[in-house]
């Protein structure tokens, strides 16, 4: 590596290592209880888990999940609703059918997985376990799941056809009689009026009266937080409007969890639920708790912690009553649909066997590349196959999938990002009938090999509405670096489905190379290495202060880089750990537009050539560039193909895209990429957050480098920030039932 004091600091000379009614204060204590598990990203900084979850940064604004400069509910107007379908709407219509077929599907199967069936009166039984589990004791034998159900095994016949799942539909705007009514409560309750449809059309035609009854229900909107919703309610319901009203709490915890779900947990402790309870001024909590899980708002499940065990006595009695530790875990029903909906279909998949016959041996053999073929011959036998390694090892399923095409079979790539090659689609794509082989009959894909780049990128939503349409019969791998950040939304699937071991593993052998490759191997497993880097192929610049940082990237990207490299200013990508601060993206952005193309963002900001990112949906991304404007919305150019953005959408969905935050750059590479670390971004480091920054760049890597030994610190000491799932548990029940003898 290398580093230069001077201005072209892409020719250094000089070898350098990288040393490199609660109160708000109340509010912040009750992040902090979830902190152990959620760990929530600091102020400035992007939050865990995926691109820009909505968090309040430094200036206190909202950063909503597709970027907005300020949240939804922040107090700015509501655009009326676009008269033609969007991107961003249509996808999350399909997902919302594809929930719905998911959901009769699970139904129509004769052996169900049980586990995580709703509460029924049974929420003293709950709070006793509860207690039990955080006093120490054994909890009484009280189990809200029943053993899950034996595999199904492969159907000789293929299943009765059914129609193929609808085309999207956008829901129905709210009428104006609705928004207008709503405006009238929020107003007698004094809160902005701009808030009116966003609420309306959260919670549809009764809003208003919703919100007159229990005017928490406010904190459905994404920017709304509890503070503000109990200002609102005392204004309308007066002294009655106490902390541990039921319609508070209620509300509360269903809050609580949707936040965890931000931050990629698809449940919570109930212990650490009832500590954040707590914090928000909620006098019982385990009784709220006890009572939201009775009204059925939210589901509980009992975890086993291990194998059962026996009292003190050694009598055959005792064993036979003996009981495994658990965890209590509370969940939102969307989420605990979705992981058991995957853990279903990857066991089913994972179940079917096939003929590894001398064709694919034949394919396999004729690989040179050694982990390849060892990938083949897997996929040969097994219906579900994972698959782990670098960039590098991306060539491998590409391999995969040209063998299996020679075999005759239909085949599809799927991606997290756009672009690779003409034969891949993106999953987004994939899933919305965009791209990809189609539906068929049934409603399934009509492929017999799926193969997913950058699975760690899946979330379980999405995951699930996956893996269901991948039909009986045909293949799944899964494949992608575990060392990446994880996925914008919640569950960490690849993670979970790896350490449950039910299927075939194969790690590849394949290194990345060079001396990126030799620093980025070096990072995955701890250690930030000095490596020898003669064509200056990673270069450190060290910086006093965010505004020399800004400054000293500004200048890597339209000067340094270019000259040195002739790599041009448009490839050269900067990274850096947030939105906020005095070298965040929106900092970086500016003085990066202003050096770059500069012009009086006529456009909401934007001028033909700016080089933006498009965030259609949560978790998705994409670079694009500014073409030109007009009365329909902003036109952009997104890897040459041409895209509106309706104009009431472009402050919530588009922003300047030469600086981005490193989970907006996951899944994609740069020729050359520029990683600014300001001194205030300490805090926000972590190994996957250095291993997936310094990966992005293919031929050169340039770290502006102010934050001390918080690098190494942070490659060293601080790991991937945990995620309370539950599909591990899942899939080891599902391959154990379908072990055991019928």
């Amino acid at each position: 590596m290398s580093t230069d004091p001077q201005a072209d600091t892409a020719a250094a000379e000089n070898p350098a290592t990288p040393e490199a009614e609660p109160s708000a204060a109340a509010e912040a204590e009750a992040e902090a209880e979830l902190e152990g598990t959620t760990e929530p990203a600091p102020a400035d900084t992007e939050a865990e888990p995926g691109t820009d979850p909505a968090v309040e940064d430094e200036d206190g604004e909202d950063e909503s999940p597709a970027g907005t400069e300020a949240g939804a509910a922040a107090g700015t107007a509501a655009g009326e609703a676009a008269p033609a379908l969007s991107e961003a709407q249509a996808e999350l219509a399909a997902q919302r059918i594809e929930r719905e077929r998911i959901a009769r599907r699970k139904a129509e199967r004769e052996a169900p997985v049980e586990a995580g069936a709703k509460l029924s009166g049974k929420a003293a039984d709950l709070l006793a376990a509860v207690r039990a589990v955080e006093g120490g004791a054994k909890p009484p034998a009280v189990y809200f799941d029943d053993a899950p159900a034996a595999l199904r095994k492969a159907p000789v016949a293929p299943p009765t056809p059914r129609p193929a799942a609808p085309a999207a539909v956008a829901a129905p705007a709210p009428s104006a009689d609705t928004v207008e009514g709503v405006r009238a409560v929020l107003a007698r309750g004094g809160a902005p009026e701009a808030l009116a449809g966003p609420a309306a059309a959260a919670l549809g035609e009764d809003a208003a009266g919703q919100l007159t009854e229990n005017p928490w229900r406010l904190l459905s909107l994404p920017a709304v937080r509890p503070t503000q919703a109990d200002g609102f309610a005392r204004a309308l319901l007066g002294a009655e409007a106490g902390p541990g009203d039921e319609r508070r709490t209620t509300v509360l915890v269903g809050w609580l969890l949707a936040q965890a779900g931000l931050k990629g947990h698809t449940a919570l402790e109930a212990p650490v639920l009832e500590k954040a309870l707590a914090q928000y001024g909620v006098p019982d909590p385990a009784v709220a708790l006890e009572l939201a899980i009775a009204e059925g708002s939210v589901l509980v499940f009992h975890e086993p912690l291990g194998p059962p065990v026996a009292g003190s006595s050694e009598d055959a009695e005792d064993a036979e009553d003996a009981e495994a530790p658990v965890r209590v875990l509370v969940g939102l029903e969307g989420a605990a649909m979705a992981e058991e909906s995957l853990a279903d279909g990857l066991a089913r998949l994972a179940a079917g066997t096939f003929d590894a016959s001398g064709d694919w041996e034949r394919v396999a053999g004729s690989v040179p590349s050694p982990s390849a073929a060892e990938l083949i011959r897997a996929v040969a036998g097994h219906g579900l196959v994972t698959h782990t390694g670098g960039e590098a090892a991306r060539a491998e399923p590409v391999a995969l999938a040209a063998a299996a095409r020679e075999l005759g079979l239909r085949v599809c790539l799927a991606a997290h990002a756009p672009g690779g090659g003409p034969d891949r689609v993106t999953v987004a794509g994939l899933l919305s009938g965009a791209e990809g082989p189609g539906r068929d009959t049934d409603g399934q894909f009509a492929l017999d090999l799926l193969v997913v780049l950058d699975a760690p990128q899946l979330d379980v939503e999405t995951a699930a509405a996956l893996v269901e349409s991948v039909p009986d019969g045909a293949r799944l791998v899964l494949s992608g670096d575990p060392g990446v950040l994880g996925s914008a939304g919640a569950g960490r699937v690849f993670a979970d489905v790896l350490a449950a071991r039910t299927c075939p593993q194969l790690v590849s052998r394949t290194p990345d190379p060079g001396p990126l490759g030799e620093l980025v191997s070096g990072v995955g497993i701890g250690e930030l290495n000095q490596v020898d880097a003669p064509g200056k192929e990673v270069v450190i610049v060290p910086v006093k202060d965010a505004g020399e940082a800004v400054h000293r990237a500004v200048q890597l990207v339209a000067e340094s880089v270019p000259r040195a490299f002739g790599i041009p200013a448009d490839s050269v990508q900067v990274i850096t750990p947030g939105h906020g601060g005095s070298a965040g993206t929106r900092a970086l952005n500016a003085a990066l537009k202003e050096r770059l193309n500069p012009g009086p963002g006529r456009f909401g900001g934007f001028d033909p050539g700016d080089r933006v990112v498009h965030v259609p949906s949560a978790g998705r991304a994409l670079a694009a560039r500014v073409v030109s404007a007009d009365a329909e919305g902003l036109h952009l150019d997104r890897a040459g193909a041409r895209i509106v953005v309706p104009k009431e959408l472009v402050e919530s969905q588009v922003r300047h895209g030469w600086a981005v935050t490193a989970h907006q750059a996951v899944g994609t590479r740069w020729p050359a990429v520029v990683v600014v670390l300001p001194g205030d971004a300490a805090q926000a480091l972590s190994r996957d957050w250095v291993y997936t920054a310094f990966g992005r760049g293919e031929r050169h890597l340039s770290v502006v480098h102010g934050v001390d030994q918080a690098l190494p610190h942070a490659v060293a000491e601080v790991p991937a920030k945990p995620r309370t799932t539950r599909l591990t548990g899942l899939l080891t029940a599902l391959a154990t039932a379908g072990a055991q003898p019928r």
